[in-house]
């Protein structure tokens, strides 16, 4: 009787055991492949799925985005620059079957080939090319992976260089060839500024010729700017003295042709004659 009842237990815990080997859960994320004899069967979807233990064998296979780092590559740009350039790929499995029977190690393998891609992409292009046009570089990565991964089962979504290091000595010559180039763009601001300055000084210069007053209200003005320091000596210049002379001439002539105006017709018994006009001055 105690032989039945173990007996009885060893039966149950080999049924418990074969139902857990045959019980299987694909996660929403996954999908299986199951072999049966070695042979393939086909994929099985998300959800419980059930197997026989022993004779059938089921792989899954995730189908998430995957997050790669390819590694610094010492490469030589095709203008014979050295450089260590890094990137990341982000690919996914679209073909479980493919991905399992087509290629051992999927991960392992787009690893390798990404790093030979880069290194033969980036070499094709020259130092300024690889710093400038990192999305053309991107983009033919890409291409060359996709047409490789395609009979894996594997679709490359996105590639970018993540680093590009450059040797101390051409950092410093960049550096240079960037300090030149701002000095170069700064003295052609300078020229196009004295050469507008130049254009404007002209111009007022020929108002001021046809208007000498102007010139004095210049110079009056540069002497109130002066004036704003209370400890400022004024130095009048000499035209400045000879020029208040001709304005008080100026200003009497045109006095006595304002009294010429009103005087009364000559056939008036009552004249009145112009003020005399002495040392710039109007006397009536």
């Amino acid at each position: 009787m105690e032989a039945l009842i173990f007996l009885l237990v060893i039966a149950i815990l080999l049924a418990l055991v074969a139902l857990a080997m045959a019980v299987k859960i694909v996660k929403q994320y996954e999908q299986g492949v199951l072999f049966r004899f070695g042979r393939l069967v086909g994929s099985r979807k998300p959800g419980l799925r059930v197997i026989v233990p022993v004779v059938d064998v089921l792989h899954r296979v995730s189908l998430r985005i995957v997050t790669m780092p390819i590694q610094s590559q010492g490469i030589i740009t095709r203008d014979n620059v050295s450089v260590d350039v890094s990137a990341v790929a982000y690919f996914r499995v679209v073909d479980a079957v493919k991905s399992v029977i087509a290629i051992e190690n999927v991960h392992t393998a787009i690893n390798q080939i990404a790093q030979t891609t880069l290194r033969k992409v980036v070499g094709q292009h020259t130092l300024d090319e690889t710093l400038s046009e990192t999305d053309r570089i991107n983009l033919g990565i890409r291409e060359i992976l996709d047409v490789t991964t395609a009979e894996w089962g594997v679709e490359v979504t996105l590639v970018e260089l993540k680093d590009i290091q450059l040797p101390d000595s051409m950092k410093r010559a960049m550096a240079r060839q960037a300090e030149a180039e701002r000095e170069k763009r700064a003295k052609i601001i300078n020229a196009e500024g004295e050469s507008l300055a130049a254009a404007a000084l002209g111009d007022a210069s020929d108002i001021m010729m046809n208007h000498p007053l102007a010139l004095q209200l210049r110079n009056l003005q540069s002497l109130v700017e002066i004036g704003v320091d209370k400890n400022t000596t004024v130095v009048f210049p000499a035209p400045l003295m000879s020029t208040i002379g001709e304005l008080g001439s100026f200003l009497a002539r045109e006095t006595a042709a304002a009294v010429t105006a009103i005087a009364p017709p000559s056939g008036d018994d009552t004249r009145t004659d112009p003020a005399p006009v002495l040392n710039g001055a109007t006397t009536v």
